[in-house]
């Protein structure tokens, strides 16, 4: 099955890539290729801050501990995208890339909220004072 599903990859990537080269010409499709790789090993290079700030997230119960291996997966897996060569490979690389950007933004725009705020633990805590009146007649 994965076989047949890879195969099916590879011919689509084949024809577009095809369609794309056509038109961008022989310096235009390696300067895109170029441009990919060089883009997909920053993203591999900063993967470390990207994965650091999910942490962040992650402890402050912004994100989930599912979302978060999500968003460092699809990071990685679109930076490798990013590095193959390949149109179709490049454009679902940089598709995976906008999702774990716009979930981190989400992610930082509720850090300002009290659902982001690292639980201590004092949330149920009551604070009381006892007062004793003493109603005895002196």
């Amino acid at each position: 099955m994965m076989m047949y599903i890879f195969l099916g990859y590879l011919f689509v990537e084949v024809l577009i890539s095809v369609q794309t080269a056509g038109q961008l010409g022989g310096i235009g499709t390696f300067l895109e290729i170029i441009f990919s790789a060089v883009a997909g090993i920053l993203l591999l290079r900063n993967f470390k801050t990207t994965m650091l700030e999910s942490l962040r997230a992650v402890s402050n119960n912004c994100i989930t501990m599912k979302e978060f291996q999500e968003l460092n997966i699809f990071a990685l897996l679109g930076a490798i995208l990013l590095i193959l060569p390949g149109i179709l490979s490049d454009l679902v690389g940089v598709l995976m890339q906008f999702s774990v950007f716009s979930a981190l933004i989400m992610s930082r725009l509720n850090k300002g909220s009290d659902e982001c705020k690292p639980n201590k633990g004092e949330d149920n805590v009551i604070d009381v004072e006892i007062v004793s009146h003493d109603n005895r007649l002196k």
